[in-house]
Formats: structure tokens, sequence, C-alpha cells
């Protein structure tokens, strides 16, 4: 630790927890409320930068306006001299990324759950209008008890908008986890999380990330132009089902892909309802019966069942392509668009039949009009 250990004579510091390219995190005591808390200290390259400020504090502002339970609580941020710092709740856990090294491939119904707790704090960020432009194992911690904490949001998204379509030498997201359009260089989207929580989810699932390069740039090519490899080839155990939501995730064109964290995340709750996320095959109990969880392992202490934890939440208000329950999970319940409609011959032949019957019986009319007019 260098410098004073005491931010604005109010935050001790007490140890780092861990570092990055952007800032070093500190487990840190708040003399004035009592409490432990977690403080990020942006790197000094970072703060030279007067356009990076400004957008950092406005983006930590909407960051700290973010109240969800599957999302870190920013309680401060400000500046001591030449250090600039946000003040965010502790959490006792590992990040996901050390749970990964630990113990992946997961299994499904872990990693079902940990998407869904995901998919419900960043589409809480999204409905915010705030784009997390970083997701990563890294910055997903997972409590003791198995609850998704996602942080980090803000300084990746301030970064991305000083230089707009440029490729700089700051770094401000994580290749391994890009989206192909962060890769070119281009703002990123909602639809960008949802790409990277593809890639989380593929690493849970397969033990290993799809893209692996020994350079940036090839990591960033590979994002652009290759399929990323099945699943079943790392994990058989996958549900074909499952691996295909993930290939519609993973997808190059941010269109194609499902627009926000939410959707994807009633995809997900859908196709675990069905049962065929636990056993891998279809459920033979009742449509909407959810099959029962295995037990946590005890040597996993964050891993919990499923169906034990408490259900992730998610805004009704924008419609989903949900998965139909009870149906067997196919590649065209997943449209990219809307098909056009097909014109319906048979139907015209037969409109123009009706037609003509009806037509012939005008003479007819006529002629008993003028009979019935003639006998008067």
């Amino acid at each position: 630790m260098t410098g004073d250990p005491l931010l604005n004579k109010r935050y001790k510091l007490l140890g780092p927890l861990g570092a990055g390219g952007m800032a070093v995190v500190y487990r840190a005591q708040d003399l004035s409320l009592g409490r432990l808390v977690a403080i990020k200290v942006l790197r000094d390259n970072l703060t030279s930068d007067p356009d990076f400020l400004t957008r950092f504090q406005q983006e930590a502002r909407a960051a700290a306006n973010l109240a969800h339970p599957n999302i870190v609580t920013v309680h401060d941020f400000g500046r001591d001299g030449d250090r600039y710092y946000i003040v965010m709740e502790y959490i006792e856990g590992k990040d996901l990324k050390t749970l990964i090294k630990e113990g992946a491939p997961f299994p499904v119904e872990r990693a079902l759950d940990l998407s869904i707790q995901m998919c419900a704090g960043i589409g809480y960020a999204h409905r915010a209008g705030l784009v997390h432009c970083d997701v990563k194992p890294q910055n997903i911690l997972i409590t003791a008890d198995g609850r998704v904490k996602i942080t980090d949001f803000g300084i990746a998204r301030a970064l991305a908008s000083l230089h707009p379509g440029e490729m700089t030498d700051v770094v401000w997201g994580s290749p391994q986890y890009y989206s192909p359009e962060q890769a070119a260089g281009e703002s990123p989207t909602p639809a960008s999380d949802v790409y990277s929580i593809g890639i989380v989810m593929f690493e849970m699932l397969a033990g290993r990330l799809p893209f692996v390069a020994s350079t940036q740039q090839a990591l960033a090519m590979m994002h652009l132009r290759d399929e990323p490899p099945s699943l079943s080839l790392f994990n058989p155990g996958v549900p074909q089902a499952l691996e295909i939501i993930i290939h519609k995730v993973l997808a190059k064109e941010p269109s194609a892909r499902y627009r926000t964290a939410d959707q994807l995340g009633r995809i997900l709750i859908s196709y675990r309802e069905q049962g065929e996320g636990i056993t891998g095959t279809q459920a033979s109990a009742a449509p909407h019966a959810t099959a029962p969880a295995k037990s946590p392992s005890p040597t996993a202490p964050t891993e919990i069942a499923a169906a034990n934890h408490p259900r992730a939440r998610f805004d009704a208000e924008e419609p989903a392509t949900d998965l139909p329950i009870g149906e067997p999970a196919r590649a065209d319940i997943y449209p990219a668009e809307e098909e056009e409609p097909r014109f319906d011959w048979v139907a015209m032949a037969l409109g123009f039949v009706a037609f003509v019957a009806v037509a012939g019986l005008i003479p007819l009319w006529i002629w008993v009009i003028q009979v019935w007019s003639n006998t008067r």
C-alpha cells in the first residue's frame, strides 16, 4: 500500500483485495459509519486525463443510483489529493474467475443459477440506461450463500467514451470477453453485455474460454470472424437445447442476439422450468414443474441448488422471445427477425370461386324480378 492509508480522514485502507489495469481495490474501514467497505482507487495514468475524470464522475453517479440485490452498491466517490476513488459495498466471497479455476466445468444447474442472477443485475442496469461494457468473471462476485454481486459499472464505459471508433493503448474492456463490436472499436450496447455474458456461460460450462490466443489483436479477430467451438466438445453433459441458446447469444451481429440481459434471463428461466437444464432430457413431470436440484457440494460452499435459490426478478415491460414451456428446444424457436407472411393461394382461389358463384346468380334474380313484374 502506498501513500497515506487514510482517505479524506474517513476511509482507512486496511489492505489490498486485488488490482487491475484501471484501479487497485482495498479493504477499508469507514470510520464515520463504522463499517467495512471496498474502495477502488484509480491508477495515476487515468487521473491525469481531465476528459476521463469528467466522464468517470458522471458514470459513478449513474452507478450509485443502481439498487439491485445482484449489483454491488456504490456508497460514495471522491478525491483525496491526486487520488480518485469509489467506495463500494464490501462483499465476503470469491470472484467467479477464482471459482471457475477451482471447479469448472460447473454442473448445468449451477451455471444456470449464476447466469440467471447475472442477467437480473445487468438487465436492471440496462433498463436504467447503463451498459456495463466489461462483463467478465473477475467483475462477478459470489457470496458464501451463492448470491451474485456484479461490480465495476462505470469505469469501462467512461474509458470507452473517450475515443469512440479508435483503438488506443488503454484497454477499456477485457479482450477474452469482448463482443465483436467492441473488438472493432465500436460503442458497446446492451447486446454487447449479452455477448459477454455468453462468453462467461461458455467458460463456466466448458472450463475454458471459446477463443484463446496469445495477443489481444488475435483475440479481437477471433471474436470478429471465428465461430465458437461446440460446447459438447468440452462438456458432453451440456444439453443441446442450452447449447443452442448460448450459440445465439454469441452471434457476431448484435441484432441476432437477445437485445438485453433481461431477455436472456427470461429465456434461461423458461428453459430451467422445463427440467432439461438439470437432466439433459425432457422432464417427465408436468410442463411447469421444476426439476429437483442436487444437494450443494461440500467442496464448493458457494454452490447452491438452483431450485432452492430465490428466483431472480426481471422486469416484464419489454416483450421477450421466450422459450415455450413444455416444447423441445429447436433453432427455429429463436428467430433473429420476424418471418415474412406467405401468400395463401388456396384461400385466394376459394374466394374467387365464391365470387363467381354469387355473380352467376345475378341474371337469375333479374329474370325472376321481370317475370314477377309481368304477372302483376
